[in-house]
């Protein structure tokens, strides 16, 4: 790192070295760090507006607050690289997002300071709300505890039931609300900001916690005045600031709203609400993209824009002529062309409008696309509430996601045999986003569900193929789940084909040995045969298509006429498209070796994709040995 670059950044190697600083240093750090972000993820792709946002807020907590020991959660974990580069990891902030370096999200086995994962949102508040309490039970009352959460995580339902219970649990617990979505309002700004200096002065908050003991020896001879006192407090507060207060009736002290990009004014207030007892909430507005013109003028493009140029913010891609598109952009084609044909088809989607292409939809036919926000729950009940209806919605969720809403899928989808067609975008392995993200056990989770089709295409024209056939294929849930990336095919855009429920297809027939395929893998399988070819090894290969309700006669056909079955998914093994094939196996009483390979029972890390299947064992080299292997076997 080059001194005249970062000289007070260059200088920190942990919250400890932010402390030693002036306050009036605090702003020329939050000016290196933000350059220094913009510096490295131009080059180094990774998640950029939202840690550009809080850039201020996170040396302010690092500055008023003592991490590790005190409990400091950043929701979701987009927001957490300045975080990560004030403590500790600033040399190694170069291979963040790559294969064995440090991870895009807060990871407690990274660093003593990355007190909880946080890859998926809306799990600060209940997190940290167990810290609070933990630290009640241990008696260790000097302890803070901070969650971080966005205006967009506070949608999703967990942080709400989190903000629920806290409200009764009076633990000292602080909640930040990182509001990025909307601006102050400068008519009314200055007020917001008197009432925050009031109500967070140590001052105000000692006398009026000698007055609250006081009304307390009133309370005795007036019955009903401690009462009256607060709801007067809070009444002054709706009123001034023309709104009902949603934290305070749920018993969080509420303060703000408050500019986020004042350092040393946060830094002051933080250091106030130390000293106030119970739960808390401090609203602090952000812009996302903070410092990048670029990134505040198109928050979503720069979200995680991949690689750009740094000084004219031009998004550096490659050429996209005579290149594949990606599955989601096929998916978001096809969405639409299909519910030009068929006006019952409509669109859903938690907050991923972009990520899934469901934008593409959503522009010609805002009325029948619906982004829910991040919540899970809601947008599978909510598609079938749709369903009842006579629609046919198609519910697009990162197979990672969709976890999340599982108990939904079970009970407001499968046992009402509703026709909800889930979109499972990014299934299995993700790249550089990590464990968190991998979609990697939607097949063992969504095939063991009674009414359920579950299929996955090798291509995009099977993805396209497999939409169509899915919104004729009624009643009942529908299960197509696609890889992140690209397809195959530069021409993918071919006339609609209905395929058959659960039937596969024989893409090379061979001999000795079969390799049974089920989605994109398929493709791999496809590499390591032309490898072989000079070796004169001929294997069968099958592509399934569904593994519910699985191809059966394709299987017997498969385990008739070959001494070695390979099986091959980019999903869990545990569970998945091979143990289906092991079921088969052992109900026909075959006595063929099986072999599979796909994910192994534990947590990938981060890297990009063709790392990550070498990894577990299944990217074209190793499908081509094994293969070998299966040929040498008697």
């Amino acid at each position: 790192m080059e001194e005249k670059k970062f000289p007070l950044l260059n200088k920190i190697d942990g919250p400890d070295d932010v402390k030693k600083l002036q306050p009036d240093d605090l702003t020329q750090l939050c000016t290196e760090l933000r350059n220094f972000i913009i510096e490295e993820v131009s080059c180094n792709p990774g998640h950029f507006g939202a840690s550009l946002g809080v850039v201020e807020l996170t040396v302010a907590l690092h500055y008023a607050y003592n991490t590790p020991y005190d409990n400091l959660i950043w929701d979701v974990g987009h927001q957490a690289y300045g975080h990560k580069i004030l403590t500790g990891r600033r040399d190694r902030f170069h291979t963040n997002r790559k294969f064995h370096g440090i991870s895009g999200f807060p990871n407690m086995s990274e660093s003593e300071f990355d007190a909880f994962g946080t890859g998926h949102s809306s799990t600060s508040v209940s997190a940290a709300l167990g810290m609070a309490v933990a630290a009640d039970r241990k008696n260790e009352k000097d302890r803070q505890t901070i969650a971080v959460i966005g205006d967009g995580a506070l949608s999703g339902g967990m942080a709400l039931e989190g903000l629920n219970n806290a409200g009764i649990e009076k633990s000292n617990l602080l909640v930040i609300l990182n509001d990025n979505n909307m601006a102050i309002d400068p008519n009314r700004g200055a007020i917001k900001e008197y009432l925050l200096n009031i109500t967070t002065s140590k001052h105000y908050n000692r006398f009026k916690s000698d007055t609250w003991k006081a009304l307390g020896k009133v309370n005795k001879v007036i019955p009903y005045t401690r009462r009256f006192v607060q709801t007067l407090e809070n009444a002054l507060k709706s009123m001034i600031l023309k709104r009902s207060n949603l934290f305070e009736s749920i018993h969080f002290r509420y303060f703000g709203p408050v500019d986020g990009h004042d350092v040393v004014h946060l830094t002051k207030i933080l250091q106030d609400l130390k000293g106030i007892e119970g739960p808390k909430l401090l609203h602090v507005v952000t812009q996302k993209g903070k410092g990048f013109k670029q990134a505040e003028i198109n928050q979503t493009t720069f979200h995680a824009p991949g690689r750009f140029n740094k000084l004219t913010g031009e998004i550096i891609k490659d050429d996209p002529s005579g290149f594949p598109l990606n599955y989601q952009d096929v998916f978001g084609h096809t969405l639409l062309e299909l519910a030009e044909e068929n006006d019952k088809i409509m669109g859903v989607t938690p907050a991923m409008p972009s990520g899934s292409s469901l934008n593409i939809m959503m522009k010609k036919m805002p009325d029948r696309t619906f982004d829910v926000g991040i919540a899970e729950q809601h947008a599978v009940t909510f598609s079938a509430g749709l369903a009842t209806q006579g629609l046919i919605p198609f519910c697009n969720i990162y197979s990672t996601f969709m976890q999340r809403a599982y108990d939904q899928v079970i009970h407001d989808v499968a046992l009402q045999n509703l026709p909800v067609i889930f979109c499972l975008d990014r299934g299995g392995l993700v790249g550089a986003d990590g464990a968190t993200h991998h979609g990697v056990f939607d097949l063992s989770y969504m095939r063991m569900l009674p009414n359920m089709i579950v299929a996955a295409p090798m291509d995009e024209i099977e993805l396209r193929n497999l939409m169509f056939t899915a919104q004729l294929r009624l009643p009942g849930p529908f299960v197509i789940r696609y890889p992140r990336g690209k397809g195959i095919h530069v021409n993918w855009r071919v006339p609609f084909k209905e395929l058959p429920i659960g039937k596969g297809r024989i893409i090379q027939k061979g001999e000795k040995v079969a390799i049974l395929s089920i989605g994109h893998p398929g493709n791999l399988v496809t590499a390591a045969i032309e490898k072989l070819k000079e070796e004169q090894l001929n294997p069968s290969h099958y592509d399934l298509r569904f593994v519910k309700p699985i191809d059966e006669e394709l299987l017997h056909e498969a385990f008739s006429n070959h001494s070695h079955i390979i099986t091959i998914e980019d999903g869990s093994l545990i569970g998945g498209f091979g143990s289906a094939v092991l079921e088969f196996k052992e109900t026909n009483n075959y006595q063929v070796k099986v072999v599979r390979m796909g994910i192994p029972d534990k947590f990938i890390e981060h890297g990009t994709q063709n790392q990550l299947r070498a990894l577990c064992g299944f990217d074209s080299d190793s499908i081509a040995q094994t293969i070998r292997s299966g040929f040498e076997l008697k």
